[in-house]
């Protein structure tokens, strides 16, 4: 059996998407960032956190958790508190390209294999209208970065460099291939 570590809809829904028969539990791991760690090393420590906590309580199955976060000029944002950081982490992004990074983490016979994936999204130039107009979808509520890409955050954004599931989330690629090298083949 597979389990997500995950409460994520978007995670859970792109499983589904590619047909994986899977059950979820979210395990409860501290996400403070610890500096001087780099983003990449924080999402892949706590990728590995909520993976070693799925394998504590599944160990015979094969766990995958992830955990994204948004990076501009060094910063971290995760996922806004409120609507009015969501407006200033978009009014951030405007114009300008930024890094999603997703810290995947596979549990699978006793070992845990991870990675980070890097895509660079570059949004258009947004109004301060167009960004209160879109934070008042509520799409931007409990997302890394204040919006989805796969959503009505597509019209803010001019283009991508990298994996477009990354930005939802969960790397379905990389995801592929660490499970195909532990002989777990999805196709």
């Amino acid at each position: 059996m597979m389990i997500l570590c995950s409460g994520s809809p978007r995670r859970k829904s792109l499983l589904e998407s590619i047909g994986v028969k899977f059950e979820t539990y979210r395990p409860e791991v501290d996400e403070a960032y610890n500096p001087p760690e780099t983003p990449a090393e924080y999402c892949l420590r706590l990728a590995r956190k909520k993976c070693e906590a799925g394998a504590l309580k599944y160990p015979d199955d094969v766990i995958i958790s992830a955990d994204t976060i948004v990076v501009i000029d060094g910063k971290i944002l995760g996922k806004p508190s409120d609507r009015e950081e969501a407006v200033r982490m978009l009014a951030s992004l405007s114009g300008r390209e930024h890094t999603v990074i997703t810290g995947l983490a596979v549990y699978s016979g006793g070992i845990i294999h991870s990675e980070a994936v890097n895509t660079l999204v570059k949004f258009r130039p947004l109004t301060k209208a167009e960004i209160i107009s879109y934070v008042n979808t509520g799409e931007s509520d409990d997302k890394a970065g204040g919006y989805a890409i796969q959503g009505k955050g597509s019209l803010l954004i001019d283009g991508i460099r990298g994996d477009y599931y990354n930005v939802m989330g969960l790397p379905l690629c990389t995801l592929y291939a660490i499970l195909r090298a532990e002989n777990i083949n999805l196709l």
